[in-house]
């Protein structure tokens, strides 16, 4: 057997383990932090569950392409069926409320009664969601490769995409702020900017919206953590071996070929090695002396991540009459770490019995934004838990005007920063995902890098959360197999 050593057990990585111990390979993966999931994860606090990773995942819906890799994979068991929340978001703006359903014709006639003047708006948004009702990632097996239960091609799949591939160039061209402004009500802007975030570009609104409308993107119960154990359990269950609290410190060659990893323990010899933690990170972190390929000046050149500060509250209080994704405008608007919010966007997890004591609720907040530098700064300067404990005192004072059962009732409150991220994900400025921005392609690693040496995850190819890290593993560990004249197996 083939020695492989998978450097990072976040999504992309465990499905990497997955296939590679599947289809052969004696796989070892190595992760910094102390659990599986990487970025995806969740935590808990005092009896409270604070979800940090899935909000909605696309594959959920049987049938699907990406669903085989979720349940090949074992990210979806009977452990963690599926719900889909509906409405899926609630805009709350003092009097105004004004909800997003899965069902695009219940959202339209909604909308219709807020914005009778954006009717024509309101079509042409129908058009884009209903084009994209087919589209789905497509997961086709490498050329050549010797696949054991191959993927079948279907030409009737790519023909239903067609309407979505001819708009998805204009969808590139603009973003989703932009896409939005085209609405005169501030209600519907307001409402569509709960999707995706606003700098991105208007494909991944449109995408996205068409997910909920053909019954895709629902939520595993049981979150982030559950469903990456599940992956854990599964790549365990094939005899594959995960160290947990050993990073790996370099990539090892000699002689122009591949020696292994060393770590704090010592070298570990391998075959192959898979780097499934951020790409932009382990070019200068990974190897005796930072890359200077092409694409790695490229990519320290041109990379714009994807930032956000995380905030979550253990209220004691049962808030199950509130929506379960509220969008909450802030008049004035909210000022933190250098960002000015004029909404907040509150996850109300009282429908997860399992996330907080009987008749308690955790919120969790997404805050969206360059904030990298700022905290960065106040972590030089020795503020950085001064003004953590500034940003919740704020948020509860704020969150309290519009939800009064939490004032006086918090008894657990968390801030996760860039740099929470920095330290226990490595990713770089403490992002968690590339920031994929209109008229601007996506800067990524390949797939093969050297002999022996592969990338996979987020940084290989387009951005979007765990569709692209799952992808990503299909495809790398595919290319290794190829490259090792190695049956690809799908599922036992």
């Amino acid at each position: 057997m083939k020695k492989l050593i998978v450097i990072g057990a976040g999504i992309s990585g465990l499905a990497s383990g997955v296939y590679a111990q599947r289809s052969g390979f004696d796989t070892l993966i190595l992760e910094k932090a102390a659990n599986p999931g990487g970025v995806s994860t969740s935590w808990k606090r005092k009896g409270y569950t604070f979800e940090g990773g899935i909000h909605w995942l696309i594959g959920a819906k049987e049938g699907l392409p990406l669903h085989d890799v979720w349940t090949e994979t074992g990210a979806l068991q009977a452990n963690n069926p599926v719900v889909y929340k509906d409405p899926i978001y609630t805009l709350m703006d003092g009097d105004t409320t004004l909800h997003l359903y899965r069902d695009f014709r219940r959202t339209e006639a909604e909308l219709r009664s807020f914005g009778w003047r954006d009717r024509w708006v309101l079509g042409i948004l129908r058009f884009h969601v209903w084009s994209f009702r087919h589209f789905h990632p497509v997961i086709q097996d490498a050329f050549g490769l010797k696949v054991r239960c191959p993927r079948p091609f279907s030409l009737w799949e790519f023909v239903k995409m067609l309407p979505a591939v001819i708009l998805t160039p204009f969808l590139m061209m603009t973003s989703a702020r932009h896409y939005a402004a085209r609405f005169r009500n501030p209600h519907i802007r307001a409402l569509l900017h709960c999707v995706v975030s606003p700098n991105i570009n208007a494909l991944s609104l449109i995408y996205t919206l068409s997910t909920f409308n053909a019954g895709d993107s629902g939520y595993p119960l049981g979150g982030s953590l559950r469903m990456a154990q599940n992956m854990a359990d599964s790549f365990t269950g094939l005899c594959g071996e995960i160290r947990y609290r050993t990073p790996a410190l370099e990539i090892v060659r000699e002689g122009g070929r591949l020696k292994g990893v060393r770590t704090a323990e010592g070298l570990l010899e391998a075959d192959a090695v898979v780097i499934s933690m951020d790409a932009r990170t382990a070019i200068d972190r990974l190897f005796a002396q930072p890359l200077q390929d092409r694409w790695a000046r490229k990519m320290r050149k041109n990379l714009r991540t994807t930032q956000c500060m995380f905030a979550a509250f253990g209220v004691k209080a049962d808030l199950s009459t509130y929506p379960r994704c509220m969008y909450v405008t802030m008049d004035p608007a909210v000022e933190i770490a250098g960002l000015r919010f004029d909404a907040l966007q509150v996850n109300n997890y009282a429908w997860e019995k399992d996330y907080a004591p009987q008749g308690c609720t955790t919120l969790t907040l997404i805050l969206d934004g360059q904030s990298y530098p700022w905290w960065k700064a106040a972590k030089e300067d020795g503020t950085y838990q001064e003004k953590k404990k500034a940003v919740l005192t704020l948020l509860e004072e704020r969150l309290s005007s519009v939800i009064p059962e939490i004032k006086g009732n918090v008894e657990v409150t968390d801030l996760a920063t860039p740099m929470t991220y920095i330290r226990y994900c490595d990713t770089h400025e403490g992002s968690y995902m590339t920031e994929w921005l209109p008229m601007r392609p996506t800067v990524t690693a390949p797939i093969r890098y050297r002999d022996g040496i592969y990338f996979t995850g987020q940084r290989t190819s387009f951005s979007g959360g765990l569709p692209p890290a799952a992808m990503g593993a299909w495809k790398t560990i595919q290319a290794l197999c190829k490259d090792f004249g190695v049956e690809f197996v799908r599922k036992g």
